[in-house]
Parts: structure tokens; C-alpha cells; sequence
């Protein structure tokens, strides 16, 4: 199944569920006039419209999500790798390293995650 798109203000909400899941659409209300300056019914259509995505569910006024932080990323990420570098990881990694400054400690973390991606972890 295919992680549904998440967009950019929708994501901002997402972040802030994801934060405090399980959680009252009251209280997720409050946190999102807080945090984002919304007023209630845009929260409220949010979740309608992500709960008819298959982002979340509202369940007896109690919302959680049904796609993780890490899933609406990668699917975000594999989508911009295959529009912008016509799906080539390594072109994507050329561009952003060409003009973006990276210290030894994220190089080593990167290639640790490529040495476990070879044993299959």
C-alpha cells in the first residue's frame, strides 16, 4: 500500500499528533490554534480530510495516526528523488552534498547505514 501524500500544512498538523497520539480533537484544536495560529474549523476539516486520506482516524473524538513520521518522509523523499533526479539516489546525494556542508560525524553515520544496508539489516 501507498503511503498517502501528506502536504506541507497538513504535515505541520501531523507533526504536532504525532507529538501527542493518542489525543482528544479538543485538545489537538488547542494545540493547533496555539502552534499554527488556525482557527478550529480549519482543524477540524484537516482531520476530516486526512481521516479520508487513511493518514489518521477519529475514533469516538480520539485521533491517532495511521501512517508514521518516518513513512510520510521516506514516501516524500522517494517522490522528489524520482521528479527532481529522475530517480537516482546518487545524483540526489551528488546535489545535495555539492552545496551543503557535512561534518565527519554525518559521514560516518551515513556510512554505517550503507555497511548495514549491505549485510541486509
Amino acid at each position: 500500500m501507498d503511503t498517502p501524500k501528506v502536504f506541507e500544512s497538513e504535515y505541520r498538523f501531523c507533526l504536532i499528533l504525532w507529538e501527542n497520539e493518542p489525543i482528544k480533537s479538543s485538545e489537538l484544536v488547542k494545540l493547533c490554534k496555539e502552534q499554527l495560529g488556525w482557527k478550529p474549523t480549519t482543524t477540524y476539516t484537516v482531520i476530516k480530510r486526512l481521516s479520508e486520506r487513511g493518514v489518521l482516524k477519529n475514533e469516538n473524538t480520539v485521533v491517532s495516526s495511521l501512517v508514521s513520521k518516518d513513512e510520510v518522509q521516506a514516501a516524500e523523499i522517494s517522490e522528489m528523488v524520482e521528479k527532481t533526479f529522475e530517480g537516482s539516489l546518487p545524483a540526489f546525494v551528488a546535489a545535495f552534498t555539492k552545496h551543503q556542508k557535512i561534518s565527519a560525524k554525518e559521514i560516518d553515520e551515513v556510512q554505517r547505514m550503507i555497511d548495514r544496508y549491505r549485510k541486509g539489516e
